[in-house]
């Protein structure tokens, strides 16, 4: 995302061995905040705000490139993400991910990560922690969720790492409720970034990903309010979660 992010957030330039050089680097500290973050979804209200401003709402926008779509025998290959309030990029996450296995000729074709990009990376044990940390109390976002979601509670289980429960929100199911089919022909992260024009295109890696889904994230909050709603419940009820939203 092109956003200039004012210098009281300006993460430093440090990145994880492995990392695409290209793509700003998390800071290695959670970005500082002057706002109430979210808070982890637990089973009791106590543990999320349903009146949280959506200006005022911290959201990581994380997306993966992976050696395929079973999360239980694919692997992650890139994690990258966007952690933003309103309308500020406080941060951004990326790291190519040794998967331990070969990147397959067709996920090579369509990502353009190779086996030899992935050799020296880091391990999923190495990443996951931080990844973990810069995500520390945010609203989790992802265009397709469960994908995404379930390649990462997979590699919570394979590190013996607990997986932290999290409110997330699916771009996917929120166009659905927010963007009619007369304005587009599909609902693929592509197309939605070409209606909203997003500075940043997808383009099947993962932080131009991130970048993309943050950009749709921020018009379809744009529309929220115009429809009237602006804290977080109003915005999960869009996303099939009239209440409470379960543990995930």
């Amino acid at each position: 995302m092109s956003s200039q992010v004012p210098d009281p957030f300006v993460p430093q330039s440090v990145s994880l061995p492995g990392s695409r050089d290209a793509a700003p680097p998390w800071s290695g500290g959670p970005a500082r905040d002057v706002t109430v973050p979210a808070r982890p979804a637990r089973k009791t209200s106590a543990g999320w705000d349903p009146d949280a401003p959506l200006e005022r709402q911290v959201f990581v926008v994380v997306d993966l490139e992976t050696t395929g779509l079973d999360p239980e025998s694919d692997r992650i290959t890139e994690i990258a993400a966007v952690r933003l309030r309103g309308g500020d990029v406080l941060a951004e996450f990326a790291t190519l991910v040794a998967p331990g296995v070969p990147v397959p000729a067709f996920i090579t074709s369509l990502t353009g990560i190779s086996d030899a990009m992935v050799t020296g990376a880091p391990p999923l044990k190495h990443v996951l922690p931080a990844f973990r940390e810069f995500a520390r109390d945010a609203v989790l976002v992802a265009h397709n969720a469960p994908f995404d979601v379930g390649f990462l509670r997979a590699a919570c289980a394979s590190c013996g790492e607990p997986w932290p429960h999290l409110v997330v929100v699916d771009t996917l199911e929120l166009a659905r409720t927010l963007v009619s089919r007369g304005e587009v022909g599909s609902y693929k992260l592509g197309t939605l970034a070409r209606l909203f024009e997003a500075p940043a295109p997808a383009d099947h890696r993962a932080i131009g990903d991130a970048r993309a889904t943050a950009h749709i994230l921020r018009a379809l909050i744009d529309r929220l309010r115009r429809a009237g709603v602006h804290d977080l419940s109003g915005l999960l009820q869009c996303t099939g979660h009239p209440g409470e939203p379960g543990l995930v």
